[in-house]
């Protein structure tokens, strides 16, 4: 079956479809050690949800049970594993709103942004119940709000090594252990994270 067109993060420079990686140095206590799949990067800015920051306090099933689509009563019938699926902190923008970044094999016609050939961004509820049904995507990770940037924004910051940057996979993206991603990015940069913290306060 012939590609239609190549890979987006191949585009021009642009990094849609790659993981933006904190350096020690960041600033932003928001975005420390933070790894982010770039769902969106153009000449009009840049959008992507971090991947390995944990909401506290709410479980995937209780989010299920505040947007009423499954009733406390009936969570005994979701798929297995489903109670063990971690709701992340997707960036501090819309942080009210759901964003699910899935494998491939999930597709809405009028709701799914396929960001490469792996990895598609769904953000209607529709995604969400699917889920609770057993018929969502083989692999979801699902995060409150996202990260933004103005236009040439986040080229400012990558000047200012404030961020890494590096192709993505989905075995990292979904990797249900969030606390190892930043350092699996940072080994796919060949970087040892314990030389770039030392190194880091050093002019």
């Amino acid at each position: 079956m012939p590609r239609s067109k190549p890979p987006k993060r191949q585009r021009d420079g642009y990094l849609d479809g790659s993981l933006l990686v904190a350096m020690p140095s960041m600033g932003d206590a928001r975005f420390a050690r933070a790894v982010i799949y770039m769902c969106a990067h153009s000449a009009d800015g840049a959008m992507g949800i971090i991947i390995n920051q944990r909401a506290p306090n709410i479980s995937f099933t209780e989010l299920l049970e505040q947007l009423n689509i499954v009733p406390p009563k009936e969570r005994i019938r979701l798929p297995i594993g489903l109670g063990a699926m971690a709701v992340h902190l997707g960036g501090p923008v819309e942080t009210g709103r759901g964003f699910v970044l899935h494998s491939a094999d999930y597709f809405k016609a009028e709701s799914t942004l396929p960001i490469d050939e792996s990895v598609c961004l769904t953000a209607t509820i529709d995604i969400l119940r699917d889920i609770a049904k057993g018929s969502g995507p083989d692999k979801a990770l699902l995060a409150l709000g996202y990260a933004g940037w103005a236009p040439g924004q986040l080229e400012s910051e990558i000047q200012a090594n404030g961020w890494l940057h590096c192709t993505a996979d989905p075995e990292l993206i979904f990797d249900p252990e969030v606390d190892r991603k930043y350092n699996r990015a940072l080994g796919k940069i060949g970087i040892d994270p314990w030389r770039l913290v030392n190194d880091s306060g050093h002019a």
